[in-house]
């Protein structure tokens, strides 16, 4: 695939001429190309790395399908934004083996904490804009009362 590529894009250097009003794109495709060289072909390097976007696009549609099966709904869940991370690694590596419960447990206890107060700072974020979008005077009135005990003497 490298050789094939090298092989095009040298003809395309040598026939650049002939591009006419296209030429510069081509000038800047070809320097483009050039920069992402060393990295263009990791896919090959490592093993079960998915070779194309297709492949990528499969293992998230994948997850996408399951997941609208499991819930019964029409589309992907809100929550893939907040725990797509996790969700799609769990979900990618229990296709490829099975775990037992030893292995699932958390080897580091400090990391998966840290992990789980990532994950849980924007879903606190979101309940405050529901609690707000839903009740916005409540919730102002709730927000005032706390920055007024924070800022008045005990």
């Amino acid at each position: 695939m490298k050789r094939s590529l090298g092989g095009l894009l040298g003809a395309m250097m040598r026939h650049r001429a002939a591009a006419g009003s296209l030429a510069p794109a081509l000038v800047n495709f070809l320097k483009g190309t050039r920069s992402y060289w060393p990295g263009l072909f990791h896919c090959y390097k490592v093993p079960d790395l998915p070779r194309t976007n297709n492949d990528l696009e499969h293992c998230f549609g994948a997850h996408r399908y399951h997941e609208r099966r499991a819930t019964g709904r029409k589309g992907a869940s809100p929550a893939l934004v907040l725990w797509g991370s996790v969700q799609l690694l769990a979900a990618t590596a229990t296709r490829l083996r099975v775990f037992t419960a030893g292995e699932l447990a958390p080897v580091e206890v400090r990391a998966w904490q840290a992990l789980r107060h990532d994950l849980d700072t924007p879903r606190h974020r979101r309940t405050l804009q529901r609690r707000f979008r839903h009740d916005p005077a409540s919730y102002l009135t709730e927000l005032e009362a706390a920055f007024l005990k924070l800022s008045l003497p005990p």
